[in-house]
């Protein structure tokens, strides 16, 4: 095919965006040397100019008279909007103009537009979400156009370390040529990111969590005279600090909206061979004990019980479908919230709360009909809840930090937080008493893996928690018993007392 013939679009309509500051050098050469191949009525040329101190805004004006056969749009912001900003004003044109694909192309000429069209490929075959040209997939290449060697050896320990934090390989986290997907760009909160430089960074940050398709595809390197208006180390401390916020938001002590993708989860996986809140409660639950599961999730602990030989019913908003059901569990569909409860509690030896009390909108009116509907019985609670008092908590809080997000202790579905006073508190003023208290590790291993390093870090958590219950603990374990309430007591005492008179007292006539 002719390099002037036109480019097979597919259909879709593309936008070819420019992002320019002080590029009047520069601007008429890259809106000339888009290929000829993309001059048709499917294509549009938008070009942002951000307030710039020079004739760039002009000089595109004046190249737009000359090309009445390309569509082109010039812009200029009212004020610097930063590289970032600049994108989040384009992507935003592209999606409310119903454009299906977006190219982003630097206005200083550092992105050839020629490689357009192969670019373009896997977007129009519906291979993928986004393309990324690449100048380091052959890094030598990269360094025979011109790239500076500190600027070849920073990208690629940068690169390294993104790939490391996100599980991710790619060849370059720091090109700016991009193609888009509109449709993809709209499932990601990019105008929430930053005007900087390191937009490009969040971007990819979020296509990744939000398992978007990424293809990278070569590119050629080039560096000229063009201005760089980018602080290398500023750039670089960026990068590291927003690569750190992931790492943080993933191992749950951090939450920035921009990088929550995934929704709140209303069930949790099982946490199994480490000492967690679940391993301490199937330890002591007693087999053959009839036990009630009340926010039993998916039944995950509730099947480890039958092991043991417990009789388990577990109660919860969200329960098992019948056929992902275990068999040995009976299962009851309730909102927690509702004071009544639809099964006789007094019958069960042991009702566990895991990581329940902190979900529900009245603790203290719960424990209380709780307690009441256990009549007589006094059945044993195990029940466990996060630590507000963490000292990664109290670190967060010292640097203002108090975010809610989609998992741990500031868990978006957490109503209530408590610490270890608070909730003894409670639980006595309901009228428990408490038999054990202890505190639990950070789930380490959720968060880094099942290996040797997470499980160091659990055994270190709970030498410290030996030292300091209350401020290295990750949640709180108790086991409680209730006490019958006066009224039950009342009972108990006419039967008392009855039954002393017929053992020990003559009838009076």
């Amino acid at each position: 095919m002719s390099p002037d013939s036109p480019l097979d679009l597919c259909g879709k309509r593309v936008l070819i965006f420019i992002v320019a500051y002080n590029a009047e050098t520069t601007i008429e050469k890259v809106l000339h040397r888009i290929p000829v191949s993309l001059h048709q009525s499917n294509v549009e040329v938008l070009a942002i100019d951000d307030s710039s101190r020079d004739n760039t805004f002009r000089n595109g004006l004046r190249y737009q008279e000359t090309q009445p056969a390309l569509k082109i749009t010039i812009l200029r912001t009212p004020e610097n909007q930063g590289y970032g900003g600049n994108q989040k004003l384009g992507y935003r044109y592209a999606i409310d103009n119903n454009f299906d694909i977006v190219a982003l192309v630097h206005g200083d000429g550092q992105y050839a537009p020629e490689e357009l069209p192969v670019l373009l490929e896997p977007l129009l075959a519906g291979e993928a979400d986004a393309v990324f040209g690449s100048r380091m997939i052959n890094k030598q290449a990269a360094r025979a156009g011109g790239m500076p060697f500190y600027k070849w050896v920073g990208n690629q320990i940068l690169t390294s370390f993104q790939n490391w934090t996100l599980g991710t390989r790619f060849s370059e986290f720091h090109s700016g040529y991009r193609l888009y997907a509109t449709r993809a760009l709209a499932q990601v909160p990019f105008e929430k990111n930053t005007h900087d430089f390191h937009f490009d960074t969040e971007i990819i940050i979020q296509l990744v969590l939000k398992k978007l398709r990424i293809t990278e595809l070569p590119i050629p390197t080039y560096y000229g005279t063009e201005i760089c208006h980018v602080n290398g180390m500023k750039y670089a401390w960026d990068i590291f600090l927003t690569m750190l916020r992931v790492r943080l938001q993933r191992m749950n002590l951090l939450f920035d909206r921009k990088f929550h993708l995934d929704p709140v989860e209303e069930t949790y996986d099982l946490k199994l061979g480490f000492e967690s809140s679940h391993t301490l409660a199937i330890r002591a639950a007693r087999p053959g004990s009839q036990l009630l599961d009340v926010g039993c999730g998916r039944g995950l602990v509730a099947t480890e019980l039958t092991r043991k030989g417990c009789h388990v019913t577990g109660m919860d908003r969200y329960v098992p479908k019948p056929d992902d059901a275990p068999d040995d569990v009976r299962f009851i569909c309730w909102d927690l919230d509702r004071k009544e409860f639809p099964v006789n509690v007094s019958q069960f030896d042991q009702i566990l709360l895991l990581d329940i009390i902190e979900h529900l909108k009245a603790p203290e009116e719960f424990m209380d009909e709780l307690r009441f509907a256990t009549g007589r019985k006094r059945p044993e609670l195990i029940l466990t809840t996060a630590n507000i008092g963490f000292f990664a908590m109290r670190l967060l809080l010292l640097f203002g930090q108090f975010n809610y997000g989609k998992k741990g202790i500031l868990d978006a579905t957490h109503t209530r937080l408590f610490t270890f006073r608070s909730l003894r508190d409670l639980l006595k003023q309901s009228g428990y008493e408490i038999l054990e208290t202890r505190g639990i590790p950070a789930p380490f291993p959720k968060a880094l893996g099942n290996n040797t390093w997470a499980r160091l870090f659990v055994r270190l958590n709970a030498f410290l928690i030996l030292l300091s219950r209350g401020l290295f603990s990750y949640q709180i374990f108790v086991r409680a018993q209730a006490k019958p309430t006066v009224h039950h007591l009342l009972h108990e005492t006419f039967e008392a007392t009855a039954d002393f008179r017929r053992a020990h007292l003559q009838p009076l006539h």
